[in-house]
């Protein structure tokens, strides 16, 4: 990687108007609308009376595949998706203009046998009034790129879950073809469609985007927890530590702590956990 370009890079801000569809599109790709007649799916899925899931704002004002750009130097196919966070000043619209500005945050060398991790920000806008409504925090596990050196400020780590049974369970199903429903909200990395790009980076076969497992815990979480009201979601913040293949079940455990609530993530199928030191805050 060539850490001097990665530095000195560039975002002009991006503006963006979503409307009905693009908020439809998102959450027919995190699975909502499975059943189509469950009045609390149905909300996200149906325009008359709309709503929006607080991780669309991970894939609003998508400043593109930017990793993948030759002058970063960067082996994209080995690109994973290492934590991913958003803190929300004020709740999504369902339809509207907003903005997007970005920022690398900094590089953490792990060694050249183990990779680097690149700490991003992108903060959301509403165009109207130039109002922050939320920060999207996302780390990348480069693999294939330690030995870069390190720059910056990571963001801070993520305690542990505590060593007891949770207080809550909840289980939600993917279907075999939810890779390739959520990659039409921008994310085209081969890895989570094409059989021979998958094996090429290391997998048995096509995964799910960590974005969408994420779209899927935030789903539950705000079924849950928001009593299926997504303005009450003040954050969420997770590290994905394994992929989930479409058509897996994913399990979240959570626990109780004063005001949030952490959390974790198995695999049904396997026993695996998939994303771990989750927090979760609710207004």
């Amino acid at each position: 990687m060539n850490l001097d370009a990665l530095i000195h890079r560039k975002f002009p801000p991006i503006a963006q108007q979503y409307n009905a569809k693009d908020t439809i599109l998102y959450a027919l790709g995190v699975g909502v609308g499975a059943d189509p007649v469950d009045p609390v799916q149905l909300p996200y899925v149906y325009e008359k009376y709309l709503r929006i899931l607080p991780s669309q704002s991970s894939v609003l004002v998508f400043p593109g595949m930017w990793l993948d750009d030759p002058a970063l130097g960067i082996n994209f196919l080995k690109v994973l998706y290492g934590e991913q966070g958003m803190i929300f000043e004020r709740p999504l619209k369902p339809t509207a203009t907003i903005r997007g500005e970005y920022e690398v945050l900094g590089v953490e060398d792990k060694g050249p046998e183990k990779g680097a991790v690149v700490y991003f920000e992108k903060r959301i806008l509403d165009d109207a009034d130039g109002g922050l409504i939320c920060r999207v925090h996302s780390t990348y596990f480069l693999r294939a790129d330690g030995g870069c050196g390190s720059w910056g400020r990571p963001l801070p780590a993520l305690a542990v879950l505590p060593e007891r049974a949770p207080d809550k369970v909840i289980e939600l199903a993917t279907i075999p073809r939810q890779a390739l429903i959520y990659r039409l909200n921008g994310d085209y990395n081969p890895i989570h469609a094409d059989p021979a790009a998958a094996a090429a980076a290391g997998f048995e076969r096509p995964i799910l985007h960590g974005l969408c497992s994420f779209g899927i815990a935030c789903f539950g979480l705000v079924r849950e927890l928001c009593d299926n009201d997504p303005d009450r979601l003040a954050e969420l913040f997770t590290r994905f530590s394994k992929p989930v293949f479409p058509g897996e079940t994913i399990r979240l455990e959570l626990f109780q702590e004063d005001n949030r609530w952490r959390f974790r993530a198995r695999v049904v199928e396997r026993n695996e956990i998939v994303f771990d030191r989750g927090i979760v805050r609710i207004r």
